[in-house]
């Protein structure tokens, strides 16, 4: 077996290791903030593979992973339906009654939950989880206000570290690592 890489700080270890809901925001977390319009007004969005890979890994380990977005699109709701994410509030820019009302749905509260997000409209959810989290290209205040900032951006793997760290922390990452290197 393959030993794990992966070293976290034990202070960000410590916040996440209750985490049983893992919140990502869309434009700017999962893609890379650009919005791709055809010619015929259809938004196009690209994800990045690690990042879904990730979440699929969450799934596995019993973390819920949970999109809150201010946008809804086709290109999205295919992508989640192909990941098995089945808690999505799409077109809200009230995001905190959305992951209120997903952590009551799970019976969770606060303190089991992380959240990644890149602008301001994340804030309400990230300042309320045990573990804020945020894109390397997030917006300043963003930054400030998460306790880990990744070293990849928005749509480029950032969910991807996030959704490592949460397997360090829960102990859960060197068995699913196993799974690949046996």
């Amino acid at each position: 077996m393959t030993s794990p890489v992966l070293q976290f700080p034990a202070e960000l270890l410590l916040r996440a290791q209750d985490v049983r809901v893992a919140f990502f925001d869309v434009d700017g977390v999962l893609t890379d903030g650009g919005l791709y319009i055809s010619e015929s007004g259809e938004t196009l969005k690209r994800f990045h593979t690690l990042d879904g890979h990730g979440l699929k890994l969450l799934q596995r380990a019993g973390i819920t992973p949970a999109v809150i977005t201010g946008r809804d699109s086709l290109p999205l709701r295919v992508r989640l339906k192909a990941l098995g994410v089945e808690h999505a509030v799409f077109g809200t820019e009230d995001k905190r009654p959305a992951a209120e009302q997903i952590l009551a749905s799970l019976g969770c509260n606060w303190s089991q939950a992380a959240a990644m997000g890149d602008d301001w409209p994340d804030l309400p959810v990230l300042r309320r989880s045990a573990l804020a989290c945020a894109p390397a290209n997030a917006q300043a205040e963003v930054r400030h206000a998460a306790h880990f900032v990744t070293q990849a951006r928005g749509g480029d793997g950032a969910a991807r570290e996030l959704c490592d760290l949460l397997l360090v922390a829960t102990g859960r990452y060197a068995a699913l690592l196993a799974d690949y290197t046996a």
